[in-house]
C-alpha cells in the first residue's frame, strides 16, 4: 500500500484521540488531522488541527465536518468519543469520508448499558440487573448512567430511599448488583473476517475520570477468553474494542460494559506490540494482519504532561557542553531531543564551550555527531561567549552567570536545563 491516507480524528482533545495520535503518528501510510469544538490540548498534539466545530449534539456538526473533510481531502474519520462514535455510525452516508467504526447496530447496543444487558440476556457473565426498585432483593446495589462514560454519576446505593432519590433525577440508570472485587479492562481486536485475534487483559490500579492511569498487562484466563469469544459471537465488531469486568463476591467476573472503540489506555497493549488503531485501519483497507506481541510484564503509569506554545522566534541555538549537553557524565537525552527537533526545523546549531579536553573526541565518546553542529567553538577561560553569538538566537547553559552575561549583553532569550521543555514542539 503506497498511498498516504488522510485521517481526521474527532474530537481531537480526548485521551482516546491522543492514543490514536500516538499510535498512528509514525505510520508512513497516515497523515493525521485533528478537529475539535473548542480550543483544547489537541492543538499541542496534532500538527494539523482545526477548532471551532459545532458540538456533537448540534445538527450543524455534520455539514461543518464535511467542509473540513473536503478542504483537507480526508479519507477516513476516526471517532474519539462514544457520542461521536454513535453519531458517525448513524450518519455514515452523510459524511464525505469513511467512518472507522463497527456496525451501527453494535455501536447502538454498546452505547447503552441497559441495551447491552438486555441484548446479552442469559449470558452467564452478566451481573444481576434490575429494571425497578421492586425487583431488588437486597442492598447495596450499584447504579450508573445507562448512557455515559468516565464513571460520571456511578455510585453505590445503600437503601431504597437512596435509590428513589437518584432515580428522581430523571436520568436513565442501569441498576445492578454491587460487585466488590477486582476490576479489569480487556482489550480486544476482531479482524475483518470476524475472527477474534486479540484478548489482552489489563489492570485498573488507579483511575482518573474513569480512565485507568496506572495499568499493567495480566495473564489471560479461560474465563476472560470465554467472555470475549461470546461477546464477539453475538456482536459485529470491526477492529479494536474492549470490555470491562469486575469480580463479584464469589470471585467471578461480571460484565460492566463494552465499547467498540479505542480506549485511552490501549497504549499499554500497543507497547506490547499490538497497535489497535493501526490494526483497525488495516481492517478498513482490506489488509489481513498477523501479530507478534511481546510477553514481558509492562506497567503503564501516567499523569499530567505540560506542553507549551511560545511566541519565540530564532534562527540559531547556542548550547554549552559541560553540565549541559553532558550531565553527570551522561548525555542529556531530553536536550538532544530538542536539538534534533531544531535541526529538523532548519535551525543553526552551535556548540559553545570552555571544555578543557579534546571536544571532538569527547563528542565521539558520547556518540554525539560533531556534524550536528554548524560550528563548534572552544573558548579559553577568559573568552566571552557573547563575542561569537548572533542576535537572532537562543542560548542554553546550566550556568546562571553565563546566562546573565549573555542576556545583559545581547538581550536574547536564555534557558537553563529545566526550561528546555518549553521549547519542545510535540505536534506531529
Amino acid at each position: 500500500m503506497a498511498d498516504v491516507k488522510n485521517i481526521l480524528v474527532f474530537p481531537a482533545g480526548t485521551e482516546i484521540a491522543f492514543e490514536i495520535h500516538d499510535a498512528l503518528k509514525n505510520s508512513k501510510f497516515v497523515k493525521l488531522f485533528g478537529a475539535t469544538s473548542v480550543p483544547c490540548h489537541a492543538e499541542f498534539v496534532f500538527q494539523n488541527c482545526v477548532s471551532g466545530l459545532p458540538f456533537v449534539d448540534d445538527p450543524a456538526l455534520i455539514p461543518a465536518l464535511n467542509r473540513v473533510i473536503d478542504a483537507c481531502h480526508i479519507d477516513y474519520v476516526y471517532p474519539a468519543h462514544d457520542s461521536a462514535l454513535l453519531l458517525f455510525s448513524e450518519e455514515r452516508d452523510a459524511l464525505h469520508a469513511e467512518v472507522i467504526a463497527s456496525a451501527k447496530e453494535t455501536v447502538e447496543i454498546c452505547r447503552s448499558k441497559n441495551k447491552t444487558y438486555r441484548f446479552l440476556s442469559g449470558a452467564p457473565y452478566l451481573p444481576s440487573f434490575y429494571l425497578s426498585a421492586e425487583e431488588i432483593p437486597g442492598y447495596p446495589v450499584f447504579i450508573k448512567p445507562a448512557v455515559g462514560q468516565g464513571s460520571q454519576g456511578a455510585r453505590i446505593i445503600k437503601d431504597r430511599a437512596h435509590l428513589e432519590e437518584a432515580l428522581s433525577e430523571g436520568r436513565e440508570y442501569t441498576i445492578c448488583e454491587y460487585l466488590p472485587g477486582e476490576e479489569l479492562t480487556v482489550d480486544c481486536f476482531t479482524d475483518r473476517h470476524g475472527s477474534l485475534l486479540v484478548v489482552s487483559p489489563r489492570s485498573r490500579e488507579r483511575i482518573r475520570a474513569g480512565i485507568a492511569v496506572r495499568s499493567r498487562n495480566l495473564p489471560l484466563t479461560e474465563e476472560l477468553q470465554s467472555i470475549a469469544e461470546d461477546i464477539n459471537r453475538r456482536l459485529s465488531f470491526n477492529g479494536a474494542w474492549f470490555f470491562q469486568v469486575k469480580k463479584n463476591a464469589s470471585g467471578q467476573y461480571r460484565l460492566l460494559e463494552i465499547a467498540p472503540r479505542i480506549a485511552g489506555t490501549m497504549g499499554l497493549t500497543r507497547n506490547l506490540g499490538i497497535n489497535m488503531p493501526l490494526l483497525t485501519l488495516y481492517n478498513f483497507w482490506g489488509i489481513d494482519v498477523s501479530l507478534i506481541p511481546n510477553r514481558e510484564e509492562l506497567l503503564l503509569d501516567r499523569a499530567f504532561i505540560s506542553r507549551f506554545r511560545t511566541s519565540l522566534s530564532y534562527s540559531s541555538v547556542y548550547v554549552d557542553f559541560d553540565d549541559t549537553l553532558i550531565v553527570r557524565g551522561k548525555v542529556n537525552a531530553f536536550l538532544m531531543m530538542f536539538l534534533y527537533q531544531a535541526f529538523n526545523q532548519g535551525k543553526r546549531l552551535c556548540l559553545l564551550t570552555r571544555h578543557s579536553t579534546d571536544i571532538y573526541a569527547d563528542l565521539e565518546k558520547n556518540c554525539i555527531p560533531a556534524s550536528l553542529f554548524s560550528e563548534i567553538i572552544r573558548l579559553d577561560e577568559t573568552g566571552a561567549k557573547t563575542d561569537y553569538m548572533s542576535p537572532d538566537s537562543i542560548f542554553i547553559d546550566d550556568s546562571f552567570s553565563e546566562r546573565k552575561r549573555v542576556r545583559d549583553a545581547l538581550g536574547i532569550p536564555v534557558f537553563d536545563l529545566d526550561m528546555v521543555e518549553s521549547l519542545i514542539d510535540w505536534r506531529s
